[in-house]
């Protein structure tokens, strides 16, 4: 069975849609958003431990702070590729960000080697299902250049400029390519 509970964000963001298996968080995403897709919607809104847990990381995240817990949370259909982009997104600071690029130049030298494709890698980042809690929003393009996000844009440059990222430079390219 799977339920879900909505977490009402502060101003400037979407809401955010949390799905759970009734013991861990599966899902955490942007209602409204491109990720919308790869949920289940269609279930009954019920209040867990596990949704409370992930809404107090969640206020303390909006609150300016970096949590120093993680909510319980299981993924499916995780291979070893996604479970090694997965485990470099979570070593990615608050307030920092890295490019698709480099992380593919850490998996193949982790990996030995010659080069792994980032295209593959984004592939991976845009699979994630905990929007936030793996923080996929902080990979960005070559040269800092933001990309796709399954969250919307708006919501990432949001984020950014939350964890105290400099974002006038991605603003202006953002509106430049509307």
């Amino acid at each position: 069975m799977t339920y879900k509970q909505v977490y009402h964000t502060p101003e400037g963001f979407s809401d955010l849609i949390m799905n759970s298996d009734g013991e861990y968080l599966t899902g955490l995403w942007f209602d409204g958003s491109g990720d919308e897709s790869g949920h289940i919607t269609d279930c009954e809104e019920r209040d867990l431990p596990v949704f409370q847990e992930t809404g107090r990381w969640l206020d303390l995240y909006f609150s300016g702070k970096n949590p120093d817990f993680t909510p319980k949370y299981k993924i499916k259909e995780l291979t070893p590729f996604r479970q090694e982009v997965v485990d470099i997104m979570n070593t990615i600071p608050y307030g920092k960000t890295i490019s698709y690029k480099k992380i593919a130049e850490i998996i193949a030298n982790n990996r030995g080697l010659e080069r792994m494709s980032a295209q593959a890698v984004g592939g991976a980042v845009g699979w994630n299902p905990l929007c936030i809690i793996i923080p996929c929003h902080r990979v960005v393009g070559i040269n800092g250049n933001l990309t796709g996000y399954g969250g919307g844009m708006r919501n990432k440059i949001a984020l950014l400029a939350h964890e105290g990222n400099q974002i006038d430079e991605w603003k202006g390219k953002m509106l430049s390519r509307t």
